[in-house]
């Protein structure tokens, strides 16, 4: 077999084997095959797409690519929270706490930034000391004891999402349903857990823009994953606008603190209620309603930003840098955007803001360029808000002032202006359970 012969295939819009699609896997995980070849399959693949039965075999084979972790130690508790990506996403850091202070166990394993939005790992090494990588013992051992540990996808599980995950970010092949639900569903299947909970994002900001897009990708998800045994989720939640105030990783870091303390209400902390509820009605076998009021309790009381604390200094964070004003990173520059009209905020397009953002060092261009966890972006008006010229739009946070004009035209782009207030967009679109 040859992959110039499967790539072929795939071109003219031929269903794929089961043999052809091992063959693919094996060989460019074991390295046999390049990266220009795996390139050319993955942009046939986006333009010509997958059965059902191909994307099933992706998903498997990719999944059997390397270890498969055993949570049964764990119990029956055991759920992960998987997000389609967004811009200024950081539900995790949020979500992850939340549930296991009210006795889940959540073993996450969490990706790097792609594309225009940011990725938890690099949120979290925003924190001084943090370990996202923790042997599969050590893993386990900490969900048992604290409840929670997230940490980046290792070398040997699901290894061949691995390289194409970075692959697809650099190659224009992120937004695919079957490559995005092989891709996110073999990590969840190799990563055990008994309840996965997926959160599909919706609108400009997401790889997912129509919420009938978002549909059909939760719905391939939420099949496969019923048909694997486990307990499904998948709650569709707006991203026409970026989730929160904060775009970028320490930024972000510090605006989860801010919901998990009780001092932000808004979006972002809604969002999280709704995804933790799922979370703790699937692991527990409790009724939605039932384990929402749970959920705002265990904000209310603090219980679930103690339980961030203890989580961050198990895995070597410095706990306290999340209350210190100079415990996160921090740019040398901090300039205004601001507005050259007035109106009422129509709309922010958040994968602009996003590439802006990106510009200013939070986001990668390569598979090899580092991120700065300082940089980003801090949005000071949202839809519905009322603008006055001369009013700062949003603060440019970065170590690269030379990115600072286009950045800054990309955010001027990004917020739009009209006489009248809009229509507001509901935050959670649909529950598929």
């Amino acid at each position: 077999m040859r992959m110039v012969d499967v790539i072929a295939r795939k071109r003219d819009g031929e269903a794929l084997s089961p043999q052809e699609i091992a063959f693919f896997v094996e060989g460019y995980t074991r390295g046999d095959i390049p990266d220009y070849q795996a390139a050319a399959l993955c942009m046939a693949l986006f333009w010509r797409g997958m059965t059902d039965e191909e994307t099933v075999c992706l998903t498997d084979c990719m999944a059997r690519s390397g270890d498969r972790l055993d949570l049964s130690a764990l119990g029956d508790a055991t759920v992960d929270k998987h997000s389609t990506g967004g811009v200024g996403d950081k539900t995790t850091l949020i979500v992850a706490p939340l549930a296991a202070s009210l006795g889940c166990k959540v073993p996450k394993m969490s990706g790097r930034g792609l594309g225009h939005t940011g990725g938890t790992v690099d949120k979290l090494e925003a924190i001084p000391g943090y370990r996202t990588s923790l042997s599969p013992e050590a893993f386990i051992d900490q969900v048992n004891r604290v409840g929670v540990a997230v940490i980046g996808q290792t070398g040997n599980l699901a290894p061949a999402d691995k390289k194409l995950y970075a692959l697809r970010d650099v190659t224009a092949t992120v937004d695919s349903i079957p490559l995005i639900t092989a891709s996110i569903m073999s990590k969840k299947l190799a990563a055990g857990a008994r309840s996965i909970v997926l959160d599909v994002k919706v609108g400009s900001g997401a790889f997912m823009q129509t919420e009938q897009q978002a549909l059909a990708l939760a719905e391939a998800m939420v099949r496969i994953g019923k048909g694997c045994g486990r307990r499904m989720a998948a709650v569709l939640t707006d991203m026409d606008a970026p989730l929160g105030h904060a775009i970028g990783n320490a930024l972000e870091v510090a605006e989860a603190v801010a919901v998990l303390r009780g001092e932000m209400q808004g979006d972002l902390a809604e969002v999280c209620v709704a995804l933790a509820a799922q979370m703790v009605a699937l692991a527990r076998g409790l009724a939605p309603e039932q384990a929402q009021l749970q959920v705002r309790q265990a904000l209310a009381d603090g219980s679930a930003y103690a339980k961030m604390k203890e989580w961050i200094a198990a895995q070597g964070g410095d706990p306290t840098a999340l209350e210190r004003p100079d415990g996160l990173p921090a740019a040398t520059h901090r300039l205004p955007v601001v507005a050259s009209g007035e109106g009422y905020v129509a709309g922010v397009n958040a994968r602009q803001l996003g590439t802006a953002a990106a510009l200013l060092g939070a986001g990668r261009a390569t598979k090899e360029e580092a991120i700065d966890p300082a940089a980003g972006i801090i949005l000071h008006k949202k839809p519905g808000d009322r603008v006055a010229a001369g009013d700062v739009l949003c603060t440019l946070h970065t170590n690269r002032p030379q990115t600072a004009d286009a950045a800054r035209a990309l955010c001027l782009q990004a917020v739009t202006l009209a006489d009248e207030p809009p229509a507001p967009r509901p935050l959670i679109h649909t529950i598929l359970r």
